[in-house]
């Protein structure tokens, strides 16, 4: 049976207040760039690394290997060697079902290796399952988070639930279940700006609602609710969720994440792309 570790709840926006602006990017989008050239992104990291350097980046989101984890100093050994930091990594997970248990313990054996490595924070998206899930995989899936978020905070790192469409259908049934059955402080929020608004929140309203658990974001833009190839302006008014952010001191790990889609309109390199989308952040959020 899974048991929760016992949670405090920090009080107002304070609690999660920043240690410094960084700005990363994740490698998802990077792979999609690779792939329409018919390469692994994967097999070119070293040349990724220094663009984004070379871009003014400072760190770069890869996933989190649970099957080897050593890798995962390796990866932020990696990181170091093109001047770029260890901050947060990626991982999904079936945690609503008999294996739960078993999957937090395996994410945990992983995240070992990233306490000693630099990293900050683990983002973990539960993994959807084609329908929606029940009432009692929703107890389940609550449950083994509050477990996960625990046992990553003993390593000194931080919990962020990320979230895609099928978490949000019937009115964000799913997305509303792992925050408001568990603490912030324990299980906190990876803030996909996009995601959340595709699923029908407005971003705004998310921040008041859950503004206090963001220990990072990811950030895309849409025109016409069609992903837009760099990070600019669109149909999510960034400067408004900016200054959300600022009056209330939320962390500031903000990760660009380009991503493609049919109908994404691409006119520019992928380095182009970044560099874009980095000049926008700075600009907007204050960087």
């Amino acid at each position: 049976m899974l048991v929760a570790a016992k949670m405090t709840q920090p009080s107002g926006f304070a609690a999660n207040a920043p240690s410094g602006l960084l700005i990363g990017s994740q490698l998802y989008g990077w792979g999609q760039y690779y792939q329409r050239e018919g390469r692994n992104a994967y097999e070119h990291l070293d040349e990724i690394f220094s663009a984004l350097r070379d871009a003014g980046y400072q760190y770069a989101e890869g996933n989190l290997d649970v099957n080897r984890p050593e890798n995962n100093a390796g990866f932020a050994e990696r990181l170091r060697s093109k001047g770029l930091k260890p901050v947060s990594l990626y991982t999904g997970g079936a945690l609503h079902d008999d294996q739960a248990e078993a999957t937090v313990e395996k994410i945990l054996a992983a995240a070992q290796a990233c306490k000693g490595a630099g990293f900050q924070v683990i983002n973990c998206n539960p993994n959807p399952i084609g329908r929606d899930k029940t009432e009692e995989e929703l107890d389940r899936q609550v449950t083994a988070l509050k477990l996960l978020g625990g046992g990553l905070k003993q390593l000194g790192l931080r919990l962020g639930i990320h979230h895609h469409t099928p978490e949000l259908r019937n009115g964000g049934r799913e997305f509303h279940r792992n925050f408001r059955q568990s603490a912030a402080g324990t299980v906190d929020f990876c803030y996909d700006v996009h995601w959340v608004f595709r699923g029908g929140i407005q971003p705004l309203d998310a921040l008041n609602e859950y503004g206090n658990r963001v220990v990072s974001w990811h950030l895309r833009q849409s025109r016409d609710r069609i992903w837009w190839e760099d990070l600019d302006t669109g149909d999510i008014d960034y400067r408004a969720v900016a200054a959300f952010a600022r009056k209330n001191n939320l962390p500031a790990l903000y990760t660009v994440e380009l991503a493609l889609e049919e109908g994404t309109k691409i006119t520019r390199t992928v380095v182009e792309n970044h560099a874009r989308s980095l000049k926008f952040v700075r600009q907007v959020f204050g960087a």
